[in-house]
Formats: structure tokens, C-alpha cells, sequence
């Protein structure tokens, strides 16, 4: 699986997952998901989220838990 919009970069937060080179953690993401809160409110919370950066997090999410080999967006 090739993810287009989950980047990593080791300057950017230690080389975490982020989304889009963003300094927005993939685990942030997922967290508030986890946590309850709707993608709705995420994108009115942080309005240079789309709709589609919460998307790959679910499929980032899925591919991990099936330990899969991800490619990452450079």
C-alpha cells in the first residue's frame, strides 16, 4: 500500500507519522478519533485537515493492525 498523504520526515516531530509533512501526527489523528470526537469536528478544529488526510489515518490504522509493509510519501 502506498500512502500519499501520511509523510515522514525526520525533521519533522522526531519522524513520526504525520500527515502531509503537517507537524500533525498520525497518532493525534487517530487519537481524537478514538477518543470520540467525529471527523467533522476535527475539520472544523483544524481547518488545514481534509477530509481525505482522515481517511488514509483509518487506512494507515487498518494496514498496521494487519502488519503489512507501508511506503510512505517522500
Amino acid at each position: 500500500m502506498f500512502l500519499q498523504r501520511i509523510t515522514t520526515n525526520p525533521e519533522v516531530c522526531g519522524g513520526k507519522p504525520c500527515i502531509r509533512d503537517l507537524r500533525f501526527p498520525v497518532s493525534r489523528l487517530l487519537g481524537l478519533l478514538a477518543s470520540g470526537e467525529t471527523a467533522e469536528t476535527i475539520l472544523k478544529s483544524y481547518p488545514y485537515l481534509e477530509k481525505e488526510d482522515i481517511e488514509e489515518a483509518f487506512n494507515y490504522a487498518a494496514n498496521l493492525a494487519d502488519e503489512q509493509i507501508i511506503e510512505f510519501a517522500k
